[in-house]
């Protein structure tokens, strides 16, 4: 049985894929701010957001698949294994959304304008972005993080209660459909129920991010906009979640077999 197939390639650039979308994301409320447009920043953020959740629910079967071809000796091993490489995809994903954030910020602050301008037509927006000629200027505007990019950033304002919710929510998301694929395996007898529990878990750590997370950075871009807060503070704060987005993918790695054996012990309760 060949360890890294092609389906593992497939799904590892598919999750590689939908994290660098969820960390530049970000990019979209700081460029909103930037050019005080929020409300068509958020409309360009909640487009970006349905896509990588559509592309997480694309993924998952694929994912499951990975399990029906695992090698009956070891298997506990052998998919344990896979599913780390997957968790892997994330920190990479996040990380190269980090490296290109401020190329991003530049871009979706010309969007924004380019989406007003085009009274929110998202497919005007679309069709205007891939000609040649914005492509060509998108290109100009493609940066590296730098050390400036980190000035005047004070770490003490930074609040560290946000940042370890935000830490282990991101875990808890990244791994949820994982570990209960994984519990499927642990408790054969009450698989289905295990595997149909990742939407729970995904469902819950969404809702704990709409209610402890999006508010707070939603309410300081319009601090920004409305000349009440400084531009400064939202650059800390997103800066921040994203460093603790990256931080979760790590901790996803810590908190995968307990998660799915958390899983596997709660569906006794289901049937």
């Amino acid at each position: 049985m060949e360890f890294i197939s092609e389906k593992l390639l497939f799904i590892f650039l598919f999750v590689f894929v939908i994290h660098s979308i969820e960390t530049l994301a970000y990019a979209v409320r700081l460029s909103g701010a930037r050019v005080r447009l929020i409300a068509s920043a958020l409309s360009l953020f909640n487009l970006m957001v349905i896509i990588s959740r559509l592309a997480n629910m694309m993924q998952q079967p694929f994912t499951g698949s990975l399990i029906d071809t695992a090698p009956t000796e070891n298997t506990l091993e052998f998919v344990e294994s896979q599913y780390r490489i997957l968790i892997s995809a994330s920190t990479f994903g996040t990380l190269v959304g980090i490296l290109l954030l401020p190329t991003f910020i530049a871009i979706f602050s010309r969007a924004i304008i380019h989406l007003s301008e085009e009274r929110g037509s998202i497919p005007s927006l679309v069709k205007k972005g891939i000609s040649f000629e914005y492509i060509k200027r998108g290109i100009k505007h493609f940066s590296l993080p730098k050390l400036s990019y980190l000035k005047d950033i004070r770490i003490k304002e930074i609040p560290l209660k946000l940042f370890f919710v935000n830490m282990i929510i991101t875990a808890i998301y990244t791994i949820g459909v994982l570990s209960a694929l994984y519990a499927s395996l642990l408790a054969p007898d009450r698989a289905s129920t295990a595997i149909m529990a990742s939407g729970l878990i995904n469902g819950v750590a969404t809702i704990l991010l709409v209610i402890f997370i999006d508010p707070k950075i939603s309410v300081l871009a319009d601090d920004v906009v409305n000349q009440r807060g400084s531009y400064l503070t939202l650059k800390s704060i997103s800066l921040m979640m994203i460093a603790s987005r990256l931080f979760g993918t790590l901790l996803a790695q810590v908190l995968f077999i307990p998660g799915a054996k958390y899983v596997a012990w709660f569906t006794k309760f289901m049937i």
